[in-house]
């Protein structure tokens, strides 16, 4: 595992009893370096939304637990945010919990001339998602090749 690993999936194990007491779900957490500085983020989520006061709700333990335990040798921001709407589908958990809702794609390179696409997550795989297109058709997309994948919205 690396170091990277270690600490997203520290930080996870702490946080699911956590948020289950609030009736939270965690969608994800990352550890990555923008910009210089290094970051890690929980995002969480709720039915309904998450609310700023969610997030504090949720920040303030997560920080003091971070502080007693000091496992990260970097200095780094915290955050903690709702997915958004645009969440892109990253991890095998945001495919399982996904399936049967709308998704875009994007590709890397044009299949069949086109680069992107939408419809309805039918499943995945280690190597391969497979989308329900409008016309009732599936496609399946080779996942190495996927830019971005998405849930899709409507305004």
């Amino acid at each position: 595992m690396t170091r990277r690993e270690t600490y997203e999936a520290r930080t996870e194990a702490y946080l699911l009893p956590v948020l289950a007491q609030h009736g939270f779900t965690l969608w994800d957490v990352e550890y990555v370096k923008e910009g210089g500085s290094w970051y890690l983020r929980a995002y969480i989520d709720k039915e309904g939304g998450i609310t700023v006061d969610d997030c504090e709700l949720i920040s303030r333990p997560l920080s003091d637990w971070l502080d007693r335990e000091d496992f990260i040798e970097d200095s780094y921001i915290l955050e903690v945010s709702s997915p958004g709407l645009g969440r892109p589908l990253k991890k095998d958990k945001d495919f399982e919990r996904s399936i049967g809702k709308d998704v875009e794609v994007r590709l890397f390179k044009a299949a069949g001339g086109q680069k992107e696409f939408a419809g309805t997550l039918k499943g995945y795989g280690k190597d391969t998602v497979t989308v329900t297109m409008e016309d009732g058709t599936d496609r399946c997309f080779d996942r190495a090749g996927i830019a971005l994948i998405r849930l899709a919205f409507d305004f």
